[in-house]
């Protein structure tokens, strides 16, 4: 039997843990966070901050593990490479994980290999003033975000030199490194992109690219979910598809996951916001499993293993699933979740993380979601619609 540790243990990060059951692992979940709760379904749980990658290998050798995975997880991803590497199992290089974690790297990284990135430089939280200079050269609006937080945690969008304070500082609040970057906005033309990709013997074999919701009136920067397929047209699909081998090839990116997030401009230029070593957030996975049986979490606990992918091929999607992540416009005590019948019959799975008369947050980032679906809808335009205006089909109410 084949001992897999999993970094985290959170409700998005149950499918790693199902999936390694099903392949008939011995699963060792592990994080600092014991009620989560895939660790009750694995067979053995540690209690260790899965950013900590020194005690972690110490674990990893004591208990002689065969893989290690950070599922959905960024701020763990350079822990399991470090690991792995130390331990010769199958992993990408380390410091290509942790420059894809680490939004100043990467943005250095894209920009010295002819990527189409905006302007933006990254700062140390001391360096304020510097920033403030730097940022009043930029057209506005301007990106200030952490360059280590995932979640859409700590970023915002600026208008004018006024806010700029608040918004450094409320970056800085976020980053473990202690840095904040700052960079133009670009303008997309239709839908973000999201998704995930899986990489075999280098190779880009799979991509299953996402049309990306927001709720404009919690915070138009943090996403409510995926539907998928994405309605980008097939020309350009192409181009974003050759630009991320291009990028994994650079980085020499052998196996895996990687979530992916970019934008098409008005030019059909192709923006890379961010590529995650690493499974999506937010149910991508199901939703691809769930619309063309591809299983993509199965394939990361063999890639892990040093198992063989090479069946993966690239299949379009067949059903028009989305997933989405319940939320709140207002901070208060939950009350009640009140659903349209007609998108109620169409949920596939539903889970709440909160019961009635506990504490809600506004929905200002990813963190304070109280709950996930996935929904099947009949049509892509139907399903378009319904991530577009949820709030007229599934409300919640607060006091």
């Amino acid at each position: 039997m084949k001992k897999i540790m999993l970094l985290g243990g959170n409700y998005f990060q149950m499918t790693a843990t199902k999936a390694a059951k099903e392949l008939g692992c011995h699963v060792i979940s592990v994080d600092y966070l014991p009620e989560n709760p895939a660790h009750k379904i694995a067979d053995e749980y540690c209690n260790v901050s899965t950013t900590d990658k020194d005690n972690i290998l110490k674990l990893a050798e004591k208990l002689g593990i065969d893989g290690i995975v950070s599922y959905a997880s960024d701020a763990s991803a350079p822990t399991a490479a470090y690991v792995a590497e130390k331990m010769g199992l199958p992993t990408n290089p380390y410091e290509s994980v942790l420059l894809m974690t680490r939004k100043d790297m990467f943005r250095d990284f894209l920009k010295r290999n002819d990527f189409y990135v905006p302007e933006g430089k990254s700062f140390k939280s001391e360096d304020e003033k510097e920033a403030y200079d730097f940022f009043i050269s930029l057209d506005k609006p301007v990106m200030i975000k952490p360059v280590d937080a995932s979640g859409s945690k700590g970023v915002s969008k600026v208008y004018e030199n006024s806010d700029f304070k608040k918004a450094f500082e409320l970056a800085t609040t976020y980053s473990n490194a202690g840095f904040v970057i700052i960079e133009g906005f670009m303008e997309r033309d239709g839908y973000q992109v999201a998704g995930d990709g899986f990489i075999v013997n280098g190779k880009l074999k799979f991509t299953g690219l996402m049309n990306e919701h927001f709720d404009v009136k919690c915070n138009p920067l943090v996403p409510i979910g995926e539907s998928y397929p994405s309605i980008l047209n097939e020309c350009l699909k192409e181009k974003a598809i050759n630009e991320i081998q291009r990028l994994i090839t650079s980085l020499d990116m052998k196996m895996g996951a990687i979530n992916l997030d970019f934008i098409v401009n008005k030019d059909g230029r192709v923006c890379i916001l961010e590529i995650g070593p690493r499974n999506g957030g937010n149910l991508i996975t199901d939703v691809i499993k769930e619309s063309n049986e591809i299983d993509l979490a199965e394939y990361t606990i063999k890639a892990a293993l040093g198992l063989d992918c090479s069946r993966l091929y690239q299949k379009e999607a067949v059903k028009f699933i989305s997933s989405y992540i319940v939320h709140s416009k207002n901070s208060g005590y939950y009350s009640e979740m009140l659903l349209d019948p007609e998108v109620e019959k169409d949920i596939i799975r539903e889970e709440l993380f909160i019961e009635k008369g506990n504490p809600v947050k506004k929905f200002d980032n990813a963190g304070f979601g109280i709950g996930a679906m996935i929904i099947r809808h009949k049509s892509i335009d139907e399903m378009c619609y319904r991530m577009d205006h949820m709030d007229e089909f599934i409300k919640i109410n607060v006091r």
